[in-house]
């Protein structure tokens, strides 16, 4: 019996499959239960799990290929931010554009709106705004608003370089021609030269964007201007909206180029606002402030010349230069009209030490209003000093030094009040006879004195020298 069971035992060991899994190949998938068998078994997973990372690297790498090239994929989601520029192109304001692209970019708006009003500016900041627009992974839409609003000059770059183009009604796009701001006048060659190239770089973003490039040229070379009903059938501009949220409605689902359909129907609206520093750096970029800081400069610097350790106008002065230079940089300086002025102050202080009845003075007042009125230069209003400005500046510091040169210039001729050179001519009265000597009451003081012949007491008498604090005085007829 007991040898039946061994039988009968190694018959069901034969027929039944063996619980330790053989050796999977590798390559192929294994299930859970397969899985957890091997790490009993302690068959080693190491092949496998470097095929599992793989493929999983590989689905990660697709999804975001195709996440990155999926149409609209940028309009989805995100809020719309809008900025507001009005008044010139300088490097303040191209600061704070490509700043702020910058943060759109970074916080995944769907778009960014420049409402845009200027006259014109420096053609080195459009250019840095023109190149921050191109780069920008977000669409940039240009609307040239509120009604009375321009695009010229510089600003149709940046209009032409935005990914949508519009136009409030009543608004107008043109006059691009490069002027020279500054500098003496160019010749012919060198002014075409100038021309020449802004019209290969305005074509060459017009074509980039689609819009006619013909008129862009246009612009440049004959100052042409258009209103927005005639650029939006140039082909200058993509439409024309009332309002910025017309705008956001009529954009929304546009198709862009390289950037996907554009969402912005339902979005939050997000104006972004000039910092501090960007209104600093806006308000320097102003000529007439710029004027006013290098003349309180110049005035603070003389004064702590001439009065040194007054510490507080010579530290106003310098702070005031440095921040007028600064200005300087970023506006269309003639440097003949700084040496102008330059050149008035010295007068002024020559007037002092020099005895010119005035000439000086006269040379110093000319000088400083011929600098003043060749300090800045351009065609645009904002890029020129204020005549409200000049006018009341050149008066103030032209009589402010003309007065002081008087002052010095009288104290040069007055006789002297104090001293022993001040008591002579001084009329006094003999208080004790001067035989030849005694005492004489001058300048409300006793003093002793001598006389050439006697003198009685009582009678007036005039200073007429001293030796030793000894008054010579003679009687007066």
């Amino acid at each position: 019996m007991k040898g039946f069971r061994n039988i009968l035992t190694a018959q069901r060991a034969r027929n039944t499959p063996s619980l330790r899994p053989s050796m999977p190949l590798p390559g192929m998938p294994l299930s859970s239960v397969e899985m957890a068998g091997c790490l009993r078994s302690g068959i080693p997973l190491a092949p496998y799990a470097e095929l599992l990372r793989n493929v999983v690297i590989v689905v990660l790498f697709v999804t975001l290929l195709f996440g990155a090239f999926l149409p609209g994929a940028h309009a989805a989601t995100g809020q719309v931010y809008a900025v507001r520029v009005a008044g010139t192109i300088n490097p303040g304001v191209a600061e704070f554009i490509i700043r702020n692209i910058e943060k759109a970019s970074m916080e995944g708006a769907a778009c960014l709106v420049i409402q845009l009003d200027t006259p014109g500016g420096l053609a080195l900041s459009m250019r840095s705004i023109v190149m921050a627009m191109l780069a920008s992974e977000i669409p940039v839409i240009v609307f040239v608003s509120p009604s009375g609003a321009r695009a010229a000059s510089a600003g149709v770059m940046i209009t032409l370089a935005a990914d949508i183009a519009a136009m409030a009604p009543g608004t107008n796009i043109g006059a691009a021609h490069p002027v020279n701001l500054g500098q003496k006048k160019m010749d012919k060659t060198m002014a075409d030269k100038v021309v020449n190239d802004m019209v290969a770089y305005t074509r060459s973003i017009a074509e980039k964007r689609g819009r006619n490039s013909q008129w862009a040229e246009k612009a440049i070379r004959e100052s042409a201007s258009v209103t927005e009903k005639e650029a939006l059938e140039l082909k200058i501009i993509d439409l024309i909206a009332q309002d910025l949220n017309d705008l956001l409605e009529k954009i929304d689902g546009r198709q862009l180029k390289d950037k996907g359909i554009l969402h912005t129907k339902g979005l939050k609206t997000v104006f972004l606002r000039e910092s501090f520093r960007d209104k600093i750096l806006k308000t320097l970029s102003d000529p007439n402030i710029a004027y006013l800081l290098m003349m309180i400069g110049m005035a603070g610097l003389y004064f702590e010349f001439s009065h040194p350790g007054a510490i507080f106008p010579g530290v106003i002065g310098a702070i005031s230069l440095i921040l007028a230079f600064f200005a300087f940089q970023t506006l269309p300086v003639n440097y003949a009209g700084i040496l102008l002025i330059a050149l008035a102050i010295v007068m002024f202080i020559l007037e002092m030490k020099v005895a010119s009845y005035g000439l000086l003075s006269l040379g110093g007042v000319i000088s400083l209003f011929l600098g003043s009125l060749m300090l800045f230069e351009g065609t645009a209003p904002e890029l020129r000093l204020s005549w409200r400005v000049l006018i009341p500046t050149v008066i103030m510091v032209s009589g402010f030094f003309v007065a002081v040169a008087g002052l010095v210039f009288r104290s040069q001729i007055s006789r002297p009040r104090t001293g022993d050179k001040g008591l002579i001519g001084e009329v006094g009265v003999v208080k004790e006879r001067l035989a030849p000597g005694g005492k004489v009451f001058v300048h409300g003081e006793l003093w002793n004195a001598e006389a050439s012949e006697p003198i009685e007491a009582g009678v007036k008498v005039c200073v007429v020298g001293m030796d030793h604090l000894v008054l010579k005085v003679e009687p007066i007829e």
